[in-house]
């Protein structure tokens, strides 16, 4: 018997989930840099899109009970891999602190908003 739990923070409705558990495995579908209220925060700042949007996935996974020390596979959408890869690789570094997941870094030449520079998915696993 399968064990689902999805987790919507209904700021909108995009057809799908922002996060999914099935049988401990945790889907986290991309998230960017936006607040609580759902307003993108800072446009033309990489910085802080990367820490808002890291932010946003701690948010997720405390609604499944882990933390980022779950995090198995994390994807980065960069929309200028060219000139942002460095300052999120550190960003993502400290944020992870020792915890080192597989993943993936990839260009993309655009995302879901113009002035939105990254977007991050990843699958977590319950402890």
């Amino acid at each position: 018997m399968n064990h689902v739990k999805t987790f919507n923070h209904d700021l909108w409705d995009h057809g799908i989930s922002q996060g999914y558990s099935v049988n401990g495995t945790i889907y986290i579908s991309g998230q960017f840099s936006h607040d609580e209220k759902g307003v993108f925060i800072g446009e033309g700042d990489i910085e802080t899109q990367t820490r808002q949007t890291l932010k946003n996935i701690d948010q997720l996974l405390e609604e499944f009970r882990i933390t980022k020390s779950n995090l198995a596979y994390v994807e980065i959408y960069l929309t200028n891999p060219q000139a942002h890869t460095e300052i999120v690789i550190d960003i993502f570094k400290e944020y992870l602190e020792k915890h080192r997941p597989a993943g993936s870094l990839i260009g993309v030449t655009y995302l879901a908003f113009p002035e939105q520079f990254i977007e991050i998915s990843a699958i977590a696993h319950a402890d």
